[in-house]
């Protein structure tokens, strides 16, 4: 049996990606297998990373993708008003549908029986075995606080909700799609085929326009019954830690975070831009959440490229100038 660790990137995330599969090599072993999923063709630096790295290989095959791709095509399809909406934003087709290029990962040709699939925005900061030993007596296992947040997976206003979904599953087996763990060969054609029939008959309208491939990811697991252990819920106290830079608590020793005392396996930095990443990586003195690890792993091959900063650090979140906000205002400025 293949366990190994999945992640979406292209040249656009190349800063993160590196500090992941450095952290990844610091933290799970410099053998333990990682594939890098294409979001996209952006992927000269990518390529080249890989290259470097005996335990990376690439996964950008049109064969595999094409079927993940129609499916989430048709899923959208049966929304009542979702393709219409995109397409008057100027969206062509199902938004960020390359986002669900990670779908790949249940494959029968991919090369994990088992994984982990983590966001290239985050950093492995302990081993990955409290995942794949929850796989033993479960067919998903994830690790997050999502359950508190049910309104960035299902619109909460829809009445069919609670009819598709009891609520106890609602306030615990959710869960955010930037890091589960699960087996090769879920989601079978034949699987796919009935959620689809399910949702044509109305209960599309239980899914999240604004995060489709997250939605979308829960609604096919807990709809198919699908065994969830959210360790989360399972670790006892002392043991679980939390996962996101959103939490502004977590203390640094030796390179890996502790949440009172817990050790993180996984840090999160969701909700901050990649294109901030690639600015700290050029040098721009910008205070990020954690950026110290981040940079830790990012340069961890290569220290004397990492940027040296001094004065005050800015706020990454700072608001626009009156300056960008009038020059936004009459359009010389996006």
């Amino acid at each position: 049996m293949i366990d190994g660790i999945y992640t979406l990137a292209n040249d656009a995330v190349y800063d993160q990606l590196v500090a992941l599969l450095n952290s990844i090599e610091a933290n799970a072993g410099a053998d333990f297998p990682v594939c890098v999923i294409a979001y996209d063709d952006r992927l000269d630096k990518v390529k080249a990373e890989i290259a470097n790295r005996k335990n990376v290989s690439l996964m950008n095959d049109p064969a595999i993708f094409a079927p993940w791709e129609a499916f989430s095509t048709q899923v959208w399809k049966t929304h009542p008003f979702a393709m219409q909406q995109w397409q008057e934003q100027g969206i062509d087709g199902v938004y960020r549908i390359h986002c669900n290029h990670r779908y790949a990962a249940f494959d029968p040709a991919a090369p994990f029986d088992r994984f982990i699939y983590l966001d290239a925005d985050t950093l492995l900061l302990d081993s990955p075995a409290i995942f794949f030993n929850a796989l033993d007596d479960a067919d998903f296992v994830t690790y997050d606080f999502q359950h508190k947040d049910p309104a960035h997976i299902f619109n909460l206003d829809s009445p069919k909700l609670l009819d598709v979904f009891n609520a106890s599953r609602i306030t615990s087996d959710i869960f955010c799609s930037g890091c589960f763990a699960s087996k090769r060969g879920m989601f079978e054609p034949e699987r796919r085929a009935w959620l689809v029939e399910r949702l044509a008959e109305g209960e599309a309208e239980v899914l999240y326009l604004n995060a489709p491939n997250q939605s979308v990811l829960n609604y096919m697991t807990l709809r198919s019954s699908v065994s969830i252990h959210n360790l989360a819920l399972h670790l006892p106290e002392g043991v679980r830690a939390g996962n996101s830079v959103t939490s502004r608590h977590f203390e640094e020793r030796n390179h890996v975070l502790y949440d009172k005392n817990a050790r993180l396996t996984y840090l999160h930095y969701i909700g901050v831009s990649s294109t901030l990443f690639t600015r700290l990586c050029a040098g721009e003195n910008l205070d990020l959440p954690y950026r110290d690890i981040f940079l830790h792993y990012r340069y961890l091959h290569t220290p004397e490229a990492r940027p040296q900063f001094t004065g005050k650090p800015i706020p990454y979140n700072q608001p626009p100038s009156l300056t960008t906000r009038v020059l936004k205002k009459i359009g010389l400025k996006s």
